[in-house]
This record gives C-alpha cells, sequence and structure tokens, in this order.
C-alpha cells in the first residue's frame, strides 16, 4: 500500500523536493546579501576580504577530496586561472555595491546576469534561442530599468550613492555572466569536485594577491567586533553553501527552476531592509519585481534543453577557444592512457 502511494506521487514529490531545494538557495543568498550589507554598513571596506574566506574554505574542503582522489585534472589549470579570476571580480563588485546601493536594488539588479548570459553563449558557445526568450529578456531589462529610475531618485532609492551602486552591481554581473559560461562549459561532461575546488584555490590566491594591492591599508584600519567577525563567518559560511548547493540544484532541477524558485530572495531582501534596517521600499521596486517575474517566466518556459546544444557543440564547434580545449582535454586523456 505504502509502495504503491509513493510509486503514484513519486511526480509530485519529486516536485516538491526541487522546490525546497531551490528555497534553499534563495535562502542562502539571501544570507549572502545580507551579511555582505552588514559588513558594509558597519563601515569595513573589505569586499575582496569576504570572498577570500570563500574561496579558502572551498579550495580546503573540495581541494582535500580531490587529493585523495589522486586523478589528473580533466580541464587545464589555466583555464580555472582564468575562471577564478572573472569570478572574484563579480563577487568584489557585487560587495563593494552594498557600499553604495541598497540591499534590495542589488538583488534585483543581479538578474542582469540573465541578459548576459544569452549574449555571452550566442557569441561564444553557438548557443541558439528562440524570439520568445529574446523577448523575456527584454522584459527583464525593462524591469531593471526601472530600479535605476528609483535609484536616480524619481522614487527615492536607498543607500548612499544609489546609481554608483546599481553600475558596480550591472558591472559584476559581466564578470558573474562569464563566469557562469565558464562553469557552464567545465560541469556539462566534466568532474564537478574538481571545478568547486580549483574555483576555490585559484579565486582564494587571486584574491589574495588583490587584497594585498587594494585592501591592505583597510584592514589594518579594521576594528574588529564579534559582530564584524560574525558577518564575516556568515558570509563565508553561506557562500560555501552557494558554490556547493547550486551546481547540483541545476543539474537535477534546469534553469526553468531554478530562475524561478531564486525570485524570493528578492523578496528575503525586501524583508531584511525594512525589519533590519527599518527602511522604506519604493513603490517602483515591487513594479520592477513583478515585470522581472514576468519576464523570467517567458523565457524560462521557453528555454531549449540544454542537452540538445551540447551534442551541436561536440559535433563541431568553429570557437578556436573551444577546439583548444577538446584538443587538450584529448591529451590528457591519452596520456592517461598511456600510463
Amino acid at each position: 500500500m505504502n509502495n504503491n502511494w509513493w510509486r503514484e506521487n513519486e511526480t509530485i514529490l519529486e516536485t516538491l523536493r526541487l522546490l525546497f531545494m531551490g528555497q534553499v538557495v534563495s535562502f542562502v543568498m539571501a544570507i549572502m546579501s545580507f551579511t555582505s550589507s552588514l559588513v558594509a554598513s558597519l563601515g569595513v571596506d573589505a569586499p575582496l576580504a569576504l570572498s577570500f574566506f570563500s574561496y579558502s574554505a572551498l579550495a580546503v574542503v573540495y581541494g582535500s577530496i580531490l587529493l585523495y582522489r589522486r586523478q589528473k585534472l580533466l580541464v587545464p589549470w589555466y583555464w580555472y586561472i582564468l575562471l577564478a579570476f572573472v569570478d572574484v571580480q563579480g563577487n568584489y563588485l557585487f560587495n563593494k555595491a552594498f557600499e553604495y546601493s541598497s540591499i534590495t536594488s542589488v538583488t534585483l539588479l543581479d538578474c542582469w546576469t540573465v541578459a548576459w548570459v544569452i549574449v555571452l553563449t550566442w557569441l561564444l558557445l553557438g548557443t541558439r534561442y528562440s524570439l520568445w526568450q529574446f523577448f523575456g529578456a527584454a522584459i527583464c531589462v525593462v524591469g531593471l530599468g526601472l530600479v535605476l529610475l528609483s535609484d536616480a531618485g524619481v522614487g527615492g532609492g536607498g543607500g548612499s550613492k544609489p546609481l554608483l551602486g546599481d553600475i558596480l552591481v550591472i558591472g559584476g554581473t559581466i564578470f558573474f555572466a562569464l563566469s557562469n559560461v565558464g562553469e557552464e562549459f567545465c560541469v556539462k561532461k566534466k568532474d564537478l569536485i574538481e571545478v568547486v575546488a580549483m574555483i576555490g584555490l585559484f579565486g582564494m590566491l587571486v584574491s589574495g594577491v588583490e587584497i594585498s594591492v587594494l585592501e591592505r591599508k583597510s584592514l589594518e584600519s579594521v576594528k574588529w567586533s564579534a559582530e564584524i567577525i560574525l558577518a564575516f563567518a556568515g558570509y563565508a559560511l553561506s557562500s560555501f553553501m552557494f558554490y556547493s548547493i547550486v551546481p547540483s540544484v541545476l543539474k537535477m532541477s534546469g534553469a526553468t527552476m531554478f530562475n524561478l524558485s531564486i525570485l524570493t530572495s528578492d523578496m528575503w531582501a525586501v524583508v531584511i531592509r525594512i525589519f533590519f534596517y527599518h527602511q522604506q521600499v519604493d513603490w517602483l521596486y515591487y513594479l520592477s519585481f513583478a515585470i522581472v517575474v514576468v519576464g523570467l517566466i517567458i523565457y524560462s518556459t521557453t528555454e531549449k534543453d540544454p542537452a540538445i546544444i551540447l551534442p551541436a557543440l561536440e559535433e563541431g564547434n568553429a570557437n578556436p577557444q573551444y577546439q583548444l580545449i577538446k584538443e587538450e582535454n584529448a591529451e590528457s586523456t591519452g596520456e592517461a592512457t598511456a600510463l
């Protein structure tokens, strides 16, 4: 009886499980935004240092697993350096934006990543999109434009320099889009553990070098308190969870449910802004959020199955960078077979 019930409701239970996982990611994103904005509100100018501890945790945990396996890298190490570099820059600009703009504007504007990913995958990976997808992305851009309008003073945006913060977020989404496209290629048929471990290792090294140049004096002037330390720890933990969970959620549910699920992180941002920072949220934000939801639904429901695109890439992609990685992987496989 019980076995029959589980079989009959298997689809519903799987959907509920995926929805729950999506909300876990959404809540983790909200914690990342909250702790980053809290560090900024406490007067600490150290966006790179925030990321450094996150990358360090990823390197230690997943790097240990990789060392235990004693296997060769499936993707050349210098591609991981490039991937980590753009990821560090995206995190830097995103965390820096909290010093100037409100948590609600920053969390909603990161949806610009969708538009940049469309452009980059179209140019670099040869992905083809339907007119409906372009239409959905265009609606998202209109909604995000209302956030800029609100922060320009029409509705009274939060933050000391909201427009500067918005520009930093949009700049960060370009780097996030580059990182997402790179990770998408690496994880399609490669090892998830390897990808996360290498992003952690090289992200730690890149952010460490940049800290010594850009944030050394700022960190020396910080008057450390329990609140600041807890905020750093909270960001490191939530960021570690984000990098660990997201690849699995994307693999299980695909981009459609993922894009829709993480929208609730923007509502968490509204709750944080109202009840923690005691700031009012402009009506234009709610309008822009509704427009972005409509745009993402249109984009996601007309999205093609990534599995259809992958064979086209493997059969013959004219992109020289893709061919270079493919040839290097073939050489590495040949060497491993010879050994």
